[in-house]
């Protein structure tokens, strides 16, 4: 665990909670920033409805889509992170029936602090959620987001407690000039105890957080087998001593927990959606 609460000349003075811009600070319009957020999200998608009318001999971009869409829906996942998959995984054999003949299908690992269980254990939304609050009550506050790692940033995919602007601002992430940015580039734990003081952020990146009212933040990796799959941060009303022993045990169990439970869905659940996007698109083809 990182103590990110200074900089090299010290901590500054605590001052009021900012309430808004402080003067001089450039900050993003909400305007710019659903400009910015639509292009990210085209952007990660993109690619993948190319690969597949490569692929498939698709009519269009459209039916690369449309294709995409409905596998995403018939296995309850995002269709960013089944387009993520698509880029990302190697595709099938030219001419395969099956794109991955010899895969081996695991239970999901158990979540014992989630105390979730049944078809609650497979359910990406629910265990993100319930992992959320997890970390949370460990480090007694109620604002906090959980962010995935795609197609090389850090995407928002929920939150509980924070405004419009924060949620809009760190939808995506692709700088390290966050807090979540720099946990995942060292893959540990990182606290910031003053967002007012700590040299982590660039201004933008300060007022985001501080116009949201969080003081003080601590952002947890979800790893597994040495890659970060995602991040847990929790914000706090006022500035933090810090977090006891006891509490980065336990948030590093959860984290720990929660990246083995994203690996097994990424190479299970996922590629089940991959497997039947393939034999969707050859019997239409």
């Amino acid at each position: 665990m990182i103590d990110e609460s200074q900089g090299m000349s010290g901590p500054l003075p605590v001052g009021p909670r900012s309430d808004g811009p402080r003067e001089g600070i450039p900050t993003a319009s909400a305007a710019a920033l659903e400009v910015r957020n639509r292009q990210l999200a085209r952007a990660a998608v993109e690619p993948a409805q190319r690969i597949l009318v490569h692929r498939y001999r698709l009519a269009g971009p459209a039916a690369g889509f449309e294709l995409l869409k409905q596998t995403s829906q018939r296995f309850n996942i995002k269709l960013h992170t089944l387009a993520d998959a698509v880029v990302r995984i190697a595709g099938p054999d030219s001419g395969a029936v099956q794109w991955f003949p010899r895969r081996v299908r695991f239970v999901a690992p158990a979540l014992p602090d989630l105390a979730l269980q049944g078809a609650g254990a497979e359910s990406h939304a629910l265990v993100l959620r319930t992992a959320l609050r997890r970390v949370l009550h460990v480090t007694e506050t109620d604002m906090g987001n959980v962010q995935l790692a795609e197609h090389g940033m850090l995407r928002l995919e929920k939150h509980t407690g924070l405004n419009r602007h924060f949620t809009d601002f760190f939808a995506f992430v692709q700088d390290s000039t966050t807090l979540c940015a720099q946990a995942a580039q060292q893959r540990q734990q990182i606290t910031v105890k003053d967002v007012e003081s700590a040299d982590i952020f660039d201004d933008e990146s300060r007022h985001a957080i501080l116009q949201a009212g969080s003081r003080a933040a601590h952002s947890l990796p979800l790893t597994s087998r040495g890659h970060v799959l995602g991040m847990i941060s929790s914000h706090h009303e006022r500035p933090l001593a810090g977090l006891s022993r006891t509490q980065l045990t336990a948030l590093e169990k959860t984290g720990a927990a929660v990246g083995r439970w994203l690996h097994w869905h990424r190479h299970t659940v996922v590629l089940d959606a991959l497997e039947h996007l393939h034999t969707t698109a050859r019997n239409h083809r």
